[in-house]
């Protein structure tokens, strides 16, 4: 006979509970921005490549269009990004960084250390950490 599952034996549980307690450490300093921690994952990517066209922003983040476009509505109300239409191909749009979006990575640019530290971790422990979930994260999107 099989044991009970456990909810304190389930490794989805405790994805979520880490992800729910890590989100909670940078909404703090999100909010001192005038981010949600979605917005910033989205400059997060703009931060590494500007621009980039919103089908390849929502294929690295994993959001669908229905998700994406009102996170990038409200960042270029918020003056942090603006959306242009390719001249070439009037279907493909190209999220850009404006002044104020390239001038806030400056500013959040101490977040990465603020989970660093409330984790307790080394960076050695926090770049295994990493490299187990992106290794998890490859396997699962392949079951699917």
């Amino acid at each position: 006979m099989s044991e009970t599952p456990r909810l304190d034996r389930q490794v989805c549980f405790a994805l979520y509970s880490a992800s729910r307690a890590a989100t909670a450490v940078y909404r703090p300093v999100l909010e001192d921005l005038g981010l949600t921690y979605p917005q910033y994952l989205v400059l997060l990517v703009l931060w590494e490549n500007d621009p980039r066209g919103v089908k390849e922003l929502g294929e690295e983040l994993g959001l669908d269009s229905g998700t994406l476009s009102p996170l990038l509505k409200r960042l270029e109300a918020l003056g942090f990004v603006e959306r242009r239409r390719s001249g070439e191909d009037e279907r493909r749009v190209a999220v850009h960084l404006t002044a104020a979006g390239r001038e806030l990575s400056v500013r959040a640019s101490a977040i990465p250390q603020r989970l660093a530290d409330a984790a307790g971790l080394s960076a050695d422990e926090l770049e295994q950490l990493r490299t187990t979930l992106g290794k998890l994260t490859a396997a699962l999107h392949s079951a699917v």
